[in-house]
């Protein structure tokens, strides 16, 4: 009877008018079926799990976009529960909870925020600005710097059996690798791992601790199926993953395994990183 409700559900919401249109064009799979998808069919879908991930990639202005038509889509098949984001940690969200609260904004939001300048405002800013209007939560997800220094210094033993096992260590291992341009001196590479892993689980925790329906904006790799987020949700006791979104360039791959819907935005060239980082580190 639940799933026959839940059908119900699924195709009254896809029939309902979403009021304006995606920002960016693309296209929409489901990535079990392989079936596409229009937006507003989407949005229908992702309106019933009770625990959403969107992962995304940072500097993606078009993912940015989708991301907040995404929290107003979703707003209006039914009441959210609450936002978290990897953008903002623990010793945030007093200022965060203060903003929300306060009778008028403040004239310098993200210097009220204390937001971190590794974050490009001009592109989080708009997202920021919908959901402190919002009633429902907006929750800090990630560690602050001194957990990171901690977790650094000496990593913790991490449990659960999914997210010890050797393929997605060395998965994360392989992308740590990567995102520093291979860089990194082979003895950080484990503490830099732990570090990794413990974001997951911090978010993982506070996903579960959330009010539902929950949504969770984060980078690609920490939402994951196979190696982020919902590995350690699910060690953690939950009976049921997230589902995930993934927001991709098109050219990139993105499997099952790694999600269960993909929006594929226009390729868009990428700044070259690696030069920067070989002459922070002097090669």
């Amino acid at each position: 009877m639940r799933g026959i409700l839940m059908l119900v559900l699924l195709l009254l919401s896809a029939c309902q008018h979403l009021s304006a249109p995606p920002p960016v064009a693309g296209q929409i799979l489901d990535l079990r079926s392989g079936q596409a998808l229009t937006a507003q069919e989407l949005v229908g879908r992702l309106a019933l799990p009770s625990r959403l991930i969107v992962g995304e990639q940072h500097d993606n202005r078009d993912h940015h976009q989708v991301q907040l038509w995404l929290l107003k889509a979703l707003g209006e098949q039914r009441p959210q529960g609450s936002l978290l984001l990897e953008m903002l940690t623990p010793d945030q969200q007093r200022r965060v909870d203060d903003v929300r609260l306060a009778s008028t904004p403040p004239v310098d939001l993200p210097g009220a925020l204390a937001w971190q300048p590794g974050w490009d405002w001009d592109l989080y800013g708009p997202i920021m600005r919908f959901a402190l209007t919002q009633p429902y939560p907006l929750l800090a997800a990630n560690l602050d710097t001194l957990e990171v220094r901690t977790v650094y210094a000496k990593p913790p033993a991490l449990s659960g059996s999914r997210s010890n096992t050797s393929s997605v260590r060395d998965q994360l291992l392989k992308q740590v690798s990567e995102s520093h341009c291979g860089l990194l001196p082979q003895s950080q590479m484990p503490a830099m791992l732990a570090v990794q892993q413990q974001r997951d689980r911090r978010m993982a925790e506070r996903l579960l601790a959330a009010p539902m329906p929950s949504l969770l904006f984060a980078g690609a790799y920490h939402a994951r199926k196979d190696i982020g987020v919902p590995i350690h949700v699910l060690d953690l006791g939950a009976s049921q993953a997230p589902t995930v979104l993934m927001l991709a360039q098109q050219g990139s791959e993105v499997t099952a395994a790694m999600a269960d819907y993909v929006w594929y935005t226009p390729a868009t060239p990428a700044p070259d990183y690696c030069a920067q980082m070989r002459k922070q580190f002097g090669k």
